[in-house]
């Protein structure tokens, strides 16, 4: 749940010229970038404070500039296991944990504008005809592609134990011998549409879909569909075993690029001017469909909210992960905000990134 995944030695990274006719996402600080000059002794002073120790790496990007980047070495995993101190720098791959889910979500829709996999409203157990006995049950006959988009399926899941407990719902799914099956047999708890429950479940069926409709492991599409065009070359995606990649939680990817996964928000599916991810979609995914806990909303498999400002609110959309991990995008402003941190399975885990967020982001960005 959001509640849940709610003295750095390394000296700030030097920004680096934009080179005229590079990528959308050249690092550099623009003349003006609409932030204090004293923007990065202000995130310095949280660090000396101890209040943001956890972190591992924040990217702070305008315009498609990079405006700050900071690392910071400690301990970390690597999809639940430990690895001990890692000296975290712009190459080193991260564990997304569920901002997996809003990236799987992102595949969904190219996809879909490929003709691979059901359109949003198509009844959800019709694509998985293994299972007769379930699709012929009248309670799970509402059940539609789009209730897994926005997690409002209606079955029973509960993640809010730690995932090192064998008893919460992912880790149940896991370790079952059939991961559809457990995920679908489900006892009904709630009308769908009428309920958000939070969990990896919804998004193992998209990734089901995905890899049945495009004939190709989640790695290979991604890699096809948005990672190249991306620039992104390296990147991990664990899995129980071959085939069976967790579109949930097992991604990892560099801070850099997580942040051009925010830039594609930003430039409403663009990457040098080239569609990557269909605009529609996008707006598709930034339309709420619930409303959730927090106060925030929930689109197709990412976090709604807003900052105001001036008299008005500025909508933005975000992809949460356990430990810390975070990606934002308000594209009014242009900005894109990624943070790796290490506070797995802490329930304040939330606390550090949101703290940069809110009160050294947007309490320091000026608009217009």
């Amino acid at each position: 749940m959001i509640g849940r995944r709610r003295a750095i030695a390394a000296a700030m990274l030097p920004v680096i010229a934009a080179t005229p006719g590079a990528s959308a996402f050249a690092p550099g600080v623009p003349a003006e970038s609409g932030f204090p000059a004293d923007l990065a002794e202000r995130l310095e002073a949280g660090f000396r404070s101890g209040l943001l120790r956890p972190l591992h790496g924040v990217v702070l990007a305008r315009d498609g500039r990079i405006l700050l980047e900071r690392y910071a070495p400690g301990p970390d995993q690597v999809w639940g296991r430990p690895v001990g101190d890692v000296d975290f720098g712009p190459d080193t791959l991260h564990d997304l944990r569920s901002v997996t889910k809003s990236v799987t979500a992102l595949l969904y829709g190219i996809a879909l504008a490929r003709g691979q996999v059901p359109i949003p409203d198509a009844p959800l157990h019709a694509a998985f005809p293994e299972f007769p006995d379930l699709a012929a049950d009248p309670a799970r006959a509402g059940i539609t592609v789009r209730h897994a988009l926005t997690m409002t399926l209606g079955l029973r899941w509960d993640e809010s134990l730690p995932y090192t407990d064998p008893r919460n719902s992912e880790i149940a799914m896991e370790q079952a011998p059939d991961r559809l099956r457990f995920i679908l047999e489900q006892p009904v708890v709630a009308p769908p549409g009428a309920r958000w429950t939070y969990g990896g479940n919804a998004t193992t069926l998209l990734g089901a879909l995905i890899t049945r409709g495009t004939g190709r492991s989640l790695p290979d599409f991604a890699r096809e569909a948005l990672f190249a065009p991306l620039g992104i070359t390296r990147f991990e995606w664990h899995a129980r075993g071959p085939g069976a990649e967790s579109a949930a939680s097992g991604l990892r990817l560099t801070l850099r690029d997580l942040a051009k996964i925010g830039e594609l928000l930003r430039t409403g599916g663009s990457w040098d001017g080239r569609p990557v991810v269909p605009r529609d979609w996008l707006a598709a995914t930034a339309t709420p469909a619930i409303g959730i806990e927090d106060g925030l909303r929930y689109g197709l498999h990412w976090y709604l909210g807003a900052h105001r400002a001036g008299g008005a609110a500025h909508p933005w959309i975000g992809a949460f992960g356990n430990g810390g991990q975070r990606l934002w995008s308000l594209p009014a402003a242009g900005l894109t905000l990624a943070i790796f941190s290490g506070d797995y399975d802490q329930p304040e885990a939330w606390m550090t990134p949101t703290r940069i967020w809110r009160e050294i982001v947007l309490a320091n960005l000026r608009l217009g």
